[in-house]
Formats: C-alpha cells, sequence, structure tokens
C-alpha cells in the first residue's frame, strides 16, 4: 500500500542514461527468490550516468569489486546506481537531477527502493525528447538547438 502511495505521488525522475535496457524489472516472487530488482542496460563504455532526481549521497564505493553510488531522495526512495566504471561523488555529497555520477563499464544497473522493498522504477522515469529543428538550406546559420525536454509518463506535452 504505501509503495502504491509512493509511485503516485513519485515525481517524473530523469532517465539515468541512454541506451538500450537488457534486462528489465522482475519482482522476486519472495526475499531470496528469483528476479531482478532493477533495471539493467547495455551502454556504451565510459557512458556518463546522471542522477535521476536531487539527493544524498548515502554510499559510494565498492562492492565485490562492482562500483556503486547510492542516493537517497527526498520522497524516502533510494536509487542504486551501479556496475559504474569511475564515480564522481562521495558519500554525503548533495547531487542535483541530472548531475554526472559517474560513467559506466559496458552494463549498467539502476535499482529503486522503498525500505527495503524494491520498487519498478520503469514507470517513473521519463523521456527525453528533443524539440524538432529547422535548419536553413540558404547558407545562413543554425541557430542552436533548444535543449531536450523531460516528457513523464501519463502526460502529454504542453501540459
Amino acid at each position: 500500500m504505501l509503495v502504491a502511495l509512493v509511485l503516485a505521488l513519485a515525481p517524473c525522475l530523469l532517465p539515468p542514461l541512454d541506451a538500450p535496457v537488457t534486462d528489465p524489472f522482475r519482482m522476486p516472487a519472495c526475499t531470496y527468490c528469483p528476479g531482478n530488482r532493477g533495471i539493467e542496460y547495455a551502454p556504451r563504455d565510459g557512458t556518463s550516468v546522471v542522477a535521476v532526481a536531487d539527493g544524498d549521497v548515502d554510499f559510494a564505493g565498492s562492492v565485490a569489486g562492482t562500483t556503486w553510488v547510492v542516493v537517497r531522495h527526498a520522497d524516502g526512495l533510494r536509487a542504486s546506481y551501479g556496475h559504474l566504471a569511475t564515480r564522481r561523488v562521495g558519500r554525503g555529497d548533495h547531487v542535483r537531477a541530472g548531475q554526472v555520477l559517474g560513467t559506466t563499464t559496458d552494463r549498467f544497473y539502476l535499482g529503486l527502493l522503498d525500505g527495503d522493498r524494491p520498487v519498478d522504477p520503469t514507470p517513473l522515469l521519463g523521456r527525453l525528447r528533443r524539440p524538432p529543428r529547422l535548419v536553413p538550406t540558404d547558407g545562413t546559420p543554425a541557430r542552436p538547438a533548444r535543449p531536450p525536454q523531460l516528457v513523464c509518463p501519463n502526460t502529454r506535452p504542453g501540459r
């Protein structure tokens, strides 16, 4: 019940990177049962990973040879960023949505926890949409492209 309430109130999250998903969220049937408690991506080595929302870094370091960053957000949810090649933040740092946390290896994991309960981040992740851009064909210089806009699930552009 609490998870449903948190999901209903949670803001749209920035995508942590732009890469194909290789293994979607699959809630395990029990605490120790198989499943995937997050989303796994297949990025290119060295792809920048950004914070999905503002928060404070609870953990930044290595676990069993894998580099992780865990950020606690104001709504109490914790985002785990795993399989990092490098990290640019440390425990206690405050991060802003979109701030680079580090870079990836050839795989990346994003998990979201409400207390100890895994939450599927997929319905909370927005999409970055680049506005259409007309480029002059008469030789005049093109204007700079506008920045991408975050489009959240269940919303239409302009709402």
